[in-house]
């Protein structure tokens, strides 16, 4: 009759583990802690992808909105109505109008500057207002302008 070993649960005989099982009883939890140690920088990469394009966006609304204003003022016509349509209500506006008159522009330019206030509405705000952010909520102010030779 073979002699047989005393065998643990989860082992085979002489110490090994048993077919099936993966590493040993030191190595659990340790997919945890990685996974803990991952997701927090995980996290900040989302949501800094997030308010990124955000800001993108609202700097591009921000930048057309004041080309769009200096080629009104171009024309002498006040372009603050078509610039809140483009950048929105809470923007602020600077422009100088090109005067009516019946001849060219003579050198003149009509300029406008559109500021816009970016607020972020991930975490992020908190890092930004760290790191020199504007506003006390980790606001900051966008700025766009414009310039058109008067017509």
């Amino acid at each position: 009759m073979p002699r047989r070993d005393p065998v643990g649960p989860g082992q085979a005989s002489a110490g090994r583990p048993r077919a099936g099982t993966v590493g040993s009883l030191t190595d659990r939890g340790a997919a945890a802690v990685e996974a803990a140690l991952v997701f927090p920088i995980l996290l900040l990469l989302i949501f800094g992808i997030v308010d990124f394009g955000r800001m993108l966006n609202a700097q591009m609304n921000a930048t057309e909105a004041a080309q769009q204003g200096a080629r009104i003022a171009s024309f002498g016509d006040r372009p603050h109505a078509r610039i809140r349509e483009i950048a929105g209500a809470d923007a602020r506006v600077a422009a100088v109008v090109c005067p009516i008159s019946g001849g060219g522009g003579g050198g003149r330019t009509a300029e406008v500057t559109v500021t816009y206030p970016f607020t972020f509405v991930t975490p992020m705000g908190a890092i930004a207002s760290v790191l020199g952010a504007d506003g006390p909520d980790g606001t900051i102010e966008l700025t766009g302008r414009g310039v058109m030779p008067c017509s």
